[in-house]
């Protein structure tokens, strides 16, 4: 062992980027609390149990494990949003909902998903609206991530792709697919992977989901995606989306957004609309988030839920290799 090294996928901030990273922080929970969004603190150490219900098996697996002393599972924290979600089923399930909750937090992964997320541990500054099951909640989220983005001087740096993962799932079970083929499935559409989708030879269940795979773009997306369904879960899905859609216009923030019927979420906990946020520079996404209506009821208590985080550490990085040191923040 070196004792002047430090583990892969960690790292030291510095004098200029130390402040930099903190006036980052500052700025995205300014936002939060002009938007009414209470602070919380989540703990580092958890049971594991809790993440692998709401993360999924493959996702929670990849966390940093260990045995207590009395022989339970624990883990450092991995996700931020099932802290909360518990949190919001337990210790305020009295307080008057909607719940708005932010906060700025570690997670620790030990193995990185691509060469390009490298980090084992991440910053995530991030909110949940919990409670509020109407579609004006979705759009609140998206607007407060547009502000953070705007805030940090990176107005037209950014993009935010859009999906509903129904529109997944109601395709899944229009060709009847297993648990097992079903995962693949995703997994190969996230990947882009498309020869290897092209192996499946349910009938019409490879052209569908290689096409789905190119579906990029703007509203017309949605049009084109009409012709590939025939099942009502994924019709209603694309309706949803194009209302949304319909309300980002109306904001003006078209040029901002793009819809991705290819990009899916590896967590197992989103139920409709799901998002990711990329940033010029950053080499992947910056953060991501969605509407998880099924996570909370795991800890008690069933209620609608949307949130997203961003990644402290890749804006930062960001901003520090392109020169921007914040000079252009709105005070």
């Amino acid at each position: 062992m070196h004792l002047s090294r430090i583990p892969a996928g960690m790292r030291y901030y510095v004098g200029a980027e130390a402040r930099l990273r903190r006036k980052v922080e500052d700025t995205a929970m300014s936002v939060f609390n002009r938007w009414s969004y209470e602070e919380i603190a989540t703990p580092a150490v958890d049971y594991y149990a809790p993440f692998e219900q709401g993360m999924g098996v493959a996702e929670a697996q990849r966390s940093f494990r260990f045995t207590d002393q009395d022989g339970c599972m624990l883990t450092l924290r991995p996700d931020v949003t099932s802290s909360v979600a518990r949190a919001a089923a337990t210790l305020l399930s009295d307080v008057p909902r909607p719940l708005r909750l932010s906060y700025v937090a570690s997670v620790f992964k030990q193995q990185c998903q691509t060469s390009a997320e490298w980090r084992r541990e991440n910053t995530q500054l991030g909110c949940e609206l919990i409670g509020d099951g109407a579609d004006a909640a979705d759009l609140e989220i998206l607007l407060v991530a547009v502000e953070i983005l705007q805030q940090l001087g990176l107005r037209n740096s950014f993009c935010i792709t859009l999906n509903h993962i129904e529109i997944f799932n109601g395709l899944a079970e229009q060709f009847s697919l297993d648990s097992t083929a079903r995962e693949d499935v995703r997994r190969l559409i996230d990947s882009r992977a498309i020869p290897e989708l092209k192996h499946f030879s349910n009938n019409g269940l490879s052209s569908t989901f290689a096409e789905l795979v190119h579906l990029r773009g703007k509203r017309d997306v949605l049009h084109d995606a009409q012709r590939l369904v025939s099942n009502s879960r994924s019709e209603a899905a694309l309706s949803e989306l194009a209302e949304l859609w319909e309300a980002l216009e109306r904001k003006g923030l078209a040029d901002s957004f793009e819809i991705d019927l290819g990009d899916l979420s590896r967590l197992d906990y989103y139920t409709a609309l799901s998002f990711k946020v990329f940033v010029n520079g950053a080499g992947t996404r910056v953060g991501g988030g969605g509407r998880y209506d099924r996570l909370i009821s795991s800890f008690g208590r069933s209620e609608p839920a949307v949130g997203f985080v961003l990644s402290l550490d890749a804006l930062t990085d960001v901003l520090a290799n392109t020169g921007n040191q914040l000079i252009s923040f709105k005070q």
